[in-house]
Formats: structure tokens, sequence, C-alpha cells
């Protein structure tokens, strides 16, 4: 799991870092991923959890992989209700950090895009905030299609990039390689040989859009120059980003080319 923050709130400062219950060093927080434990990070983090929390049932009682873990909390969360969680990554230090703070995973260090299991190995392939960071878009789904087992799905997230970059073909953040709006990711998942089943988007609900209001009309831009001034963050943005839930996020199928990221289920026939 990637931050999907332009620039990271906290990465300005070496010093931050986070503890778990577990007495594990943490991972850094670079702009590449998101991590818990940093009030100024939560507004991503949270951003990202909803959407673990809101299709944790598709897990229940399935082996489940999930390609690109980051830090490894939503795998852990996978695994409170899963029969077994595999997780790949490349980064090294990545499968370290997950094999010693979150045993319940079944760590592999790999490449995404020749994932390191048999074919029909999986009932249930996760991929959140990932795909953005891949060159190869295109062979990686087909690798997810292959390690499914036939009536599997795959549960996928990326920002949106009509609202991620406006404007752009190229996209703001300096860690992705092709962001995609809710056409192109179907286009890409047909492709491959998925059936899609659902296409819904994360939106603000009513006390984040409160916010945006508070914050000159939007509450992500006004983190995003925080950061990049490189000074301390006032007290009150960092209360209210420190405040944000998932239950501030709304995950809707309506208005799909406003939604902040898009989130689709996609079936193997």
């Amino acid at each position: 799991m990637m931050s999907e923050a332009v620039i990271p709130a906290a990465v300005e400062d070496p010093n931050v870092t986070i503890t778990g219950a577990s007495g594990v060093e943490p991972l850094p927080l670079t702009g590449e991923r998101t991590v818990p434990g940093i009030a100024e990070e939560n507004y991503w983090f949270r951003r990202h959890e909803i959407v673990y929390a809101r299709l944790l049932e598709r897990c229940a009682g399935r082996v489940v992989l999930e390609a690109g873990s980051g830090e490894g909390y939503g795998a852990d969360m996978i695994a409170g209700v899963a029969t077994k969680v595999i997780g790949v990554d490349y980064d090294a230090s990545a499968v370290a950090h997950v094999r010693a703070r979150y045993p319940r995973v079944e760590m592999i260090q790999g490449n995404l895009a020749a994932l390191p299991l048999d074919d029909a190995a999986v009932d249930v392939v996760v991929n959140f905030q990932v795909i953005e960071h891949l060159w190869d878009q295109a062979q990686f789904l087909r690798e997810c299609l292959r390690v499914l087992r036939p009536g599997g799905e795959l549960l996928i997230s990326t920002p949106n990039r009509i609202t991620f970059s406006p404007g752009r073909d190229t996209p703001l953040n300096p860690f992705h390689t092709r962001e995609l709006n809710a056409a192109e990711l179907t286009e890409l998942l047909v492709e491959a040989g998925f059936e899609v089943a659902e296409m819904t988007g994360v939106h603000h609900g009513a006390a984040l859009k409160a916010l945006d209001a508070k914050h000159g009309g939007s509450f992500i831009d006004a983190q995003i120059e925080r950061a990049l001034a490189g000074e301390p963050w006032p007290a009150e943005l960092t209360a209210d980003v420190a405040a944000v839930s998932i239950d501030d996020f709304d995950l809707i199928a309506a208005d799909i080319d406003a939604s902040l990221d898009l989130v689709a289920i996609a079936v193997k026939p």
C-alpha cells in the first residue's frame, strides 16, 4: 500500500517514527506508501483503510494474496478473517518489516509482474493503491488472473486520475507511473480476462466536505501546501487531520468520475 499524498506530510522530519505495540521499528514515511500512527499522515492512511474495511467480508474464509502489501497493516486486517494471507512485495525492507510485525501474514519477496505463486493458488487477490506504481500494469493483471481460482476475485483500488492529477497526462506523484480513470481501469481489467462486477469510488463524506470548506475549499490542498512549505503544521490543521476516520469517507458507485479513488471488484470467469 502506497501513500497517495503528492508530498508526504511528515517526510520532512526524519526524526518522526512510529513504534507499534509489537515494538517493531516502523518503516520510514517516504511518500511511496502510507504508514499508521503519524498524525499528519492520518488523512491518507484512513483514505486507504476504508477500502480494506468495506471489502473485508469478501476475504472471509478465503485464501488471500495481497499483491504489494507495503507496511502490512492491511494484510494483517485481512488475516483476522481469512483462512490464509500471503503478502508479496518487491521491497526487502517491507518484507522484513511485515514478517516481524505481522506474523499472521506469510510474506514473500517477489516481482508483481511475475507473482511467485502457482496457477489457481488463491481465492482473492487484493491490490490497493499499487497498480499506479507499476510499469507493466497489463502484465500484472494477467498474473492476478493466473493465480486466481475460477470465480476468484481481484479487489483493486487506485487514485482516480481525473481528480488526483487533474488536467495532466503525467502523474503529480513522482512515485506513480500511470494513473487511471474508471474507463481506463475497466478496459485494462477486461483486456486481462476479468469481468468487472463492480466499480465504486471513494468520496468525502459530510465531515470532510465541511473540512474542505473550512480549509479554503480543499482539505487535501491545505495539507499539501503545508508539506511543501517544509514548516511545522498549524495546530488546528494537524488536529483536523489527526481526527479523520474511515467513517468520514463514502464508498459509492454514483459520480464515479468525481471520486477520489477508484475501487473495482473483478472476477475471473
